[in-house]
């Protein structure tokens, strides 16, 4: 794991109920940075495929991930935070594409623990029947991508020091 020489642009990734949203807005309160929601992204039809059970695709996500990576652009000379999936490496290097280096975020968490936030989870689309195809789609980090991989038991504060720590901002 390395970080980002300017360490003005992270993203916190995962499959539904890791935690991104909670933590990359401490992140960002922490930091005085901007932060963008991924969900509040996604077009009204990923939204109601969604909300009908039916995964994603690629050709679906590529527009949501343009948004995302034109936010993380836009705000990446003060500092942004964005939560978003970012399942494969095709979509870190969709987004490193569209803002440059990016630090990716993984709050790591077992299957049973993101089900049960799911289950718990109230007001959001994302149903807990899509959990599994969100975790077979999540490739790892791999070595040459900046990112770290927390324990997403940790409380949130926690993870903040972690993560600020990897920054050399803590």
């Amino acid at each position: 794991m390395s970080a980002p020489k300017n360490g003005v642009a992270l993203v916190v990734m995962g499959p539904s109920g890791c935690g991104k949203s909670t933590l990359a807005a401490a992140l960002a309160e922490a930091l005085d940075w901007e932060f963008v929601e991924g969900d509040r992204l996604h077009s009204t039809s990923n939204i109601a495929k969604m909300q009908r059970g039916a995964p994603l695709t690629d050709e679906d996500r590529a527009p949501w991930l343009d948004r995302i990576g034109e936010a993380l652009a836009r705000e990446s000379a003060t500092g942004v935070v964005a939560a978003c999936s970012a399942l494969k490496r095709s979509y870190r290097d969709r987004l490193r594409n569209a803002a440059g280096d990016l630090f990716f975020i993984l709050p790591e968490l077992p299957r049973e623990t993101l089900e049960a936030r799911l289950w718990y989870r109230k007001g959001h689309y994302m149903p807990v029947s899509l959990l599994d195809s969100q975790i077979r789609t999540l490739e790892m980090p791999e070595a040459d991508e900046m990112a770290l991989c927390l324990d997403g038991n940790l409380p949130v504060e926690a993870q903040v020091r972690q993560v600020l720590s990897a920054l050399g901002r803590g």
